[in-house]
Parts: structure tokens; sequence; C-alpha cells
């Protein structure tokens, strides 16, 4: 490290995961089920910065509604939090990691921007990522971490690479949406593109002063709910009033797309955002026949299925390929593999 502060990991954990029911619901998102591992995804971000010389401990954004179960969670794996901040709403996350930057202190502190419910395989390319980025944070670049694409998913924003201003890092030449199949094609054969994963390393103060140029409305609003917060041991309550004034908006669209000094740097770590129930049997370990099998399952003649079966339940399978049958409390999901984008259509059918 360039300095001797140590790194605020700041975990982002308010999203609702819907897109993993019947298992992820609002009260019960996927970060904190184990999908991947005996842990939570949530107990995994945890565990990815352990407290230390190197890492303070983390300051973690999220609903409400989940208070409770995070701080039983991170007390499962010895993970101490310095701060919970409890969302009354959601704004995305601009202001979800203004909260955040303002409860480090608003200071020179740098913070490493996580989200709950990503799978990290290779955690010491992490940290080798994490360790090649501090000199350009120090100097006041905002950094994120650009993903070695391996297929020309077009369910990820891409980030162009642009020229090298340090060992392993890179200045970010453009964003790119989600692009159609053909554009990703392109630019996976380029080679000068990375996925955007949605994880950064900047200073608070850097991140705040950005705000001030591109989004005052906003660090306003940020501001006030935390002037007027609740704060209850090492839980802090955002003013609900203060914080609905904030515009929702996305780090990338409020400040990465329109900071002048934005960096890259690329790394490959096994990474996913475990997006969807075909993503999860991506990098689940599979049984010879391709099969990945969770609880009690039984399985004959069947190959290339994802199946879950929840608590109390039975799962079986006769001659059949290609499913993803989920079974949760008294929701049953099936579908045919690389139709797991579906699920939305599900939940929208079900609200009417």
């Amino acid at each position: 490290m360039t300095d001797s502060r140590p790194i605020v990991p700041v975990i982002l954990s308010g999203g609702s995961g819907t897109r993993l029911w019947p298992m992820s619901r609002p009260e019960m998102p996927k970060q904190m089920l184990s999908l991947t591992a005996e842990e939570t995804m949530l107990q995994l971000t945890a565990k990815r910065t352990p407290t230390g010389e190197r890492f303070a401990a983390p300051i973690i954004v999220a609903n409400a509604l989940h208070a409770d179960m995070i701080d039983e969670q991170l007390g499962a794996v010895e993970a101490r939090a310095q701060a919970v901040i409890l969302e009354p709403m959601g704004r995305n996350t601009a202001p979800a990691i203004a909260l955040a930057a303002l409860a480090a202190g608003g200071g020179s502190d740098p913070l490493l921007v996580m989200p709950s419910d990503h799978v990290i395989a290779d955690v010491p390319a992490f940290h080798a990522a994490i360790h090649a980025a501090l000199p350009k944070v120090e100097e006041g670049w905002l950094v994120t971490f650009g993903i070695t694409p391996d297929v020309p998913e077009t369910g990820y924003g891409y980030i162009k690479v642009g020229e090298p201003i340090g060992e392993g890092v890179h200045k970010v030449e453009r964003f790119v949406e989600k692009p159609q199949r053909e554009v990703a094609e392109a630019m996976l054969a380029s080679g000068d593109h990375a996925w955007n994963g949605g994880i950064f390393l900047f200073r608070a103060d850097v991140y705040l002063d950005a705000l001030a140029s591109f989004a005052p409305d906003m660090l306003a609003a940020a501001q006030s709910a935390m002037d007027r917060a609740v704060r209850e041991g090492v839980r802090i309550l955002p003013d609900a009033t203060e914080f609905a004034r904030s515009p929702a908006d996305s780090i990338d669209y409020a400040v990465m797309e329109k900071a002048d000094r934005v960096a890259v740097v690329p790394v490959s770590m096994g990474w996913s955002d475990v997006g969807s129930w075909d993503a999860l049997h991506a990098i689940s370990d599979c049984d010879i026949h391709g099969n990945a099998c969770r609880g009690d399952v039984v399985a004959i003649d069947t190959a290339d299925c994802l199946v879950r079966a929840g608590k109390d339940k039975r799962v079986a399978l006769v001659g059949v390929s290609d499913l993803i049958v989920v079974a949760d409390g008294d929701d049953i999901l099936i579908l045919p593999r690389g139709r797991s984008q579906d699920v939305k259509r599900i939940l929208e059918a079900m609200k009417k």
C-alpha cells in the first residue's frame, strides 16, 4: 500500500434479487442466501476483506427490513461492521455510496465499494487488483474493476479499456450500455473491453466532490439525511424525508460516466454476479451428468439440470435434461435452462 490508511470496505446490500425467485424474495434477498457455498453471499463478501492492517471494518448499506438478519449473518462469521446504514427506501447505488462516504467521515480514506451478491472465486487476484489501483486512488482517480470477459454476454455493461496510466491501470475510454449480441461479439473479439462488474475504489472526499459537481441535489439530500439520522450503536437510520428528496441514480450514470479521472483495472478473478439460475448453474460444481443439485433431490436418467429442493421438500426427476427446478416454500419454478431471465415475466404475471 502507498499509505498507512486502511481501505474501508463498503458493502451494498440493498438489492432484492428477484431474478432468483422463488428462493430470493424481498424479505429474504439473494445476498442473505447460501447459493454457492455454505456461507451466504453477504458473508462471503465480508470475508473477502478481513479486518486488519489492510482493511478497516466494513460499512454496510442495506434495506432497513434486513437489519437483524445482517447482524446475525456477520456475527456468524465474526465480521463486525463499523456502521450499518439502513436506507429508508431504495435510491440506487449513487446515493447509497454517498451515505457510506459520509459515514466514513468524508475524508481521504479509500472506499472499496462491493455489491453483496457477487461471487469472486480468485480472491488473491482481487487483492492484487486492489493493490494495483491504490497509487491512482491516492492521486484522486475514481477506479473501477473491469472483469475480463469470456463470453459475449448481453446482460452486462462494458468498459472500453484505454491507455495505460500505471502498472495494471488504464484510463477508461468509455462506458458501453448493455449491448446487442453482435456488438458484444465484436467487443469480445477486439480484446480491449471488460465487463463492468460494479466494484469501485476511490477516496471518500473525491467521490463526494464528484457528486457536488455532477449531482448536487443527491449530495444535499444524502448530507441532510445523515445530519438528521438516528443512531443506535453501529446502526445509522438516515432521515426518510430528506433521503426521499434524492434522485435515484446509479453510480455509473451519476458519476463515473461524467468524471474526468476515471480508471479501470482489468482483472480475471472468477467473477459472477449470479444474476440468474443459469448463471448459478454455470458456476456450480456439477456431477458427472452435469447436474447441480442441492437439498433432497433424486435424479434418474437426468442431465444438465439445476435442482434446488428447499427445506422439507423432495424433488424427483426422471428422464429429463436442461431444466431448472427450484422448490421453495409453497412455490415451485420449472423452466428450460437458457430461459432463466424469464423469471421476471412470471413475477409480473403473478402481480396481475
